[in-house]
């Protein structure tokens, strides 16, 4: 996969409920869906036309507004998190976790502008937990900052390890960081304690394969 930018992009999901929910009610909760899933994908920054996101219900079984609502959330995440690993020549999924953000706007803006970023995505695939890369793409995102109240750490499923706390680095992880490195999914999270809004952000790593793939054909 590649140019799910900037929202879905080159996409298509078909997605199929027998659910008994009205077209308006159906409408929404897709939106919604989509909203916190294909719209938080990025896999390389470029963009496309050809997109679509399909739900299709038979009304065979009757369901709860809100239970449906979760269900759905849960397939399309899903899907988001499938296209993300399937990124051209992608060997890791990167899940940016922000936190803390004065608006959904901004958690969403410094979200997207970390898994967006090459130096981010270049360092995952080199193992590198470079904090100083995920900090500045934050910076860079048009959310508010202020680095002197951000934090900042590094995890898989299971481990995690603080790099940044509250502006401050925190010395002495680097070896605790080698086995999370190793991972196939790396997550990200940064808390930017300026509010009480947050967003996830999914994308891969970049890597030498990314620049073959594209360098060797033509459209």
């Amino acid at each position: 996969s590649g140019m799910i930018e900037p929202n879905m992009g080159t996409m298509l999901a078909f997605i199929f409920t027998d659910a008994t929910l009205s077209k308006v009610t159906l409408d929404a909760a897709l939106r919604k869906a989509v909203d916190k899933s294909f719209n938080m994908l990025v896999v390389d920054g470029d963009t496309s036309t050809n997109d679509m996101a399909l739900l299709t219900a038979t009304g065979f079984n009757e369901c709860e507004e809100d239970v449906f609502q979760e269900g759905l959330d849960h397939v399309c995440i899903s899907l988001a998190k499938m296209i993300a690993k399937d990124g051209e020549g992608a060997s890791r999924l990167i899940e940016v976790r922000v936190t803390g953000a004065k608006s959904a706007k901004d958690a969403r803006k410094a979200a997207k502008a970390i898994v967006r970023s090459p130096l981010v995505k270049t360092a995952i695939f080199g193992k590198d937990p470079n904090w100083g890369r995920v900090v500045a793409a934050a910076g860079y995102s048009g959310a508010d900052i202020d680095q002197d109240k951000i934090s900042l750490k590094f995890s898989d499923t299971i481990n995690e390890v603080v790099l940044v706390d509250s502006g401050k680095i925190v010395e002495g992880k680097l070896d605790e960081l080698k086995g999370i490195m190793e991972s196939k999914e790396i997550i990200i999270e940064v808390d930017i304690g300026l509010g009480n809004f947050g967003a996830i952000a999914w994308g891969c790593d970049l890597t030498y394969d990314y620049i073959k793939i594209n360098a060797m054909y033509t459209t």
